[in-house]
């Protein structure tokens, strides 16, 4: 009997061999720990944790995206999650410009599931270039590369992606398919980890978004907004609103909260924003380059946290924001001219700030 059910059994686990032989190879050797069970709820509104850590956009850059990690205390030198009971939100942005945004995806889901064991957990959210990576949109600047050995089965999942590519070199091609076929709505990477994505995210009094938000946004909902572009990335819907996710004014591209200029920064729309959302007092964000590092507009109501760490964009130096019980708001940071070199209050700062540098980083 034990051999019959053992026989019966052999093509799953022949499958989940073959499945941890494919993502030890593709992440660049990481064995992702069991999915926790029962899975954890996708959820969209989260109550304030002991400790909170926010980190910007990665860009494909693993080794800045680690940095930024330690800096945290959110791992050790294995590599493994040393952050106990914290939470890790990371706002969106892993995919283009870098090159290993496939070993970053599994990386970040290995911490999720270390993460859950101590009580602590890993929250990823939707950039702009993520959203992008879904439509097919590769205006601005993708690797394709790494992609180039991603073999995916069943062939089926190339149905109706070309062979070639205008301005695209025929050595290049190969990449270009398999990007598509990983990324695009039900496609094996987008379903296994994108879907997972938040679009908003509320921790707390922290509102979380890559671009910003208006008031349409708010009155659209969160659990609304999150759970349709879920199924959109998984396949189960054909179409997401435009207003949500593309387009200047939508959730991941809106940079009303990030100008370079201070003064215009729309800090009344901020306040309406943030007054229609019960117990929130901030709004986190990314996606805008503030090459000054960490910084916040509108008496610190809007926090903007994308540094441009990764290599691909102006290789800024590793800063996270800290949100804790303990110690209030601060900027962790690695660059030595700051007051200690560790961090730096955000919210009594000792003299007035330089003027943040927005900075656009083209294709």
């Amino acid at each position: 009997m034990a051999e019959t059910t053992t026989c019966k059994n052999l093509p799953n686990l022949l499958s989940s061999f073959v499945d941890t032989f494919v993502d030890y190879s593709v992440s660049g050797g990481i064995f992702l720990p069991p999915v926790p069970t029962p899975s954890p709820p996708f959820q969209t509104s989260f109550p304030p944790p002991h400790r909170l850590i926010a980190i910007g956009d990665l860009h494909g850059d693993l080794l800045k995206s680690k940095q930024s990690l330690r800096l945290a205390g959110l791992i050790d030198s294995d590599d493994r999650w040393s952050g106990g009971s914290s939470t890790l939100l990371q706002v969106g942005d892993v995919l283009d410009r870098g090159g290993q945004e496939l070993q970053i995806l599994y990386f970040l889901e290995k911490l999720k599931r270390q993460a859950l064991k101590s009580g602590g957990n890993v929250i990823t959210m939707n950039g702009n270039h993520e959203i992008m990576n879904v439509d097919g949109d590769f205006r601005l600047r993708v690797c394709v590369m790494d992609w180039k050995t991603l073999t995916l089965t069943p062939r089926d999942l190339y149905e109706g992606i070309p062979l070639t590519f205008p301005r695209v070199k025929q050595e290049y091609a190969a990449g270009f398919r398999s990007r598509i076929a990983a990324l695009r709505p039900k496609g094996p990477i987008a379903a296994r980890f994108l879907s997972q994505n938040l679009t908003v995210a509320v921790v707390g009094e922290s509102v979380f978004v890559h671009g910003g938000m208006l008031p349409s946004h708010v009155a659209y909902g969160f659990e609304r907004i999150n759970r349709e572009v879920r199924d959109w990335i998984k396949g189960t819907k054909k179409r997401v609103n435009s207003s949500l996710v593309r387009g200047r004014d939508s959730l991941v591209w809106l940079r009303i909260f990030s100008n370079e200029e201070i003064k215009d920064c729309d800090c009344a729309t901020l306040e309406h924003v943030l007054s229609t959302i019960p117990g929130a007092r901030r709004m986190i964000m990314g996606h805008t380059i503030q090459e000054s590092g960490i910084n916040g507009v509108c008496d610190n109501r809007a926090l903007r946290i994308d540094v441009g760490m990764s290599r691909g964009c102006i290789n800024g130096l590793p800063e996270v924001l800290e949100i804790s019980e303990d110690s209030g708001i601060r900027i962790l940071t690695s660059n030595p001219m700051s007051m200690d070199h560790q961090s730096a209050d955000l919210l009594m700062p000792p003299a007035p700030p330089p003027v943040p540098k927005q900075v656009k980083v083209e294709a």
